[in-house]
């Protein structure tokens, strides 16, 4: 999906929503980055943005060119960047596939703004008791929790929430994230292929939850 085309309709999908809300010409870091495929759309969605990206291991060169790349990790590696300097930060499904998160949320509040933002998003805890509907998807698709071998810790919002808390951060907004567009195929969805058809699936049940934390 090209976000180019979506510019102006970016409240259909809550994580891009989120980033419709950052400052013409703002700056955006992504902790976690992996294969840069979201760093992408958002840069398709947001091209004005300074893009910033840290990942333990990462692909760079698939990365928007306009990048500042920092390889490490966010459980034990302090970032480069200024104090105060980023608009919004973003952590798509990482939460889950680290055990320690106090230097995660100490660099997060370091290198916020005051009063900006940071995006998590995780797993909802209703992924444990999923069941995998298409057997040419088993080992391929992530659908139960534990389909995926990394994956460590289940992260509730209200967990995250007190994780966050003593770093300086208070919760601006839970909820479940969703693509409204592949929301609404989901009745449709016997056309697709079987990947496709679970796309359309977790995005209508809600297979992630959300939390906004705000920099005190």
């Amino acid at each position: 999906m090209n976000w180019t085309r979506f510019r102006y309709f970016l409240w259909i999908d809550t994580r891009f929503n989120f980033i419709a809300k950052l400052p013409i010409g703002g700056s955006l870091l992504d902790i976690g980055t992996s294969n840069g495929e979201t760093l992408s759309h958002f840069n398709e969605a947001r091209p004005d943005l300074q893009l910033f990206a840290t990942d333990i291991e990462g692909k760079p060169a698939l990365y928007p060119q306009n990048t500042q790349f920092k390889q490490g990790d966010i459980t034990t590696d302090s970032l480069p960047w200024k104090s105060e300097s980023i608009d919004g930060i973003t952590c798509m499904h990482l939460v889950e596939h680290i055990d320690t998160f106090d230097l995660l949320f100490a660099e997060c509040y370091r290198l916020l703004k005051p009063g900006a933002s940071l995006y998590i998003e995780t797993p909802h805890p209703k992924t444990l008791s999923l069941s995998l509907p298409y057997a040419s998807q088993a080992g391929k698709f992530t659908y139960n929790f534990w389909d995926d071998l990394t994956h460590k810790l289940i992260m509730p919002v209200g967990k995250l929430a007190s994780l966050a808390s003593p770093h300086g951060f208070e919760v601006s907004r839970v909820g479940t994230s969703r693509n409204w567009l592949f929301a609404i195929l989901y009745p449709f969805s016997f056309l697709l292929s079987p990947r496709k058809k679970i796309i359309t699936r977790v995005h209508f049940i809600g297979w992630s939850s959300y939390i906004i934390l705000v920099r005190k």
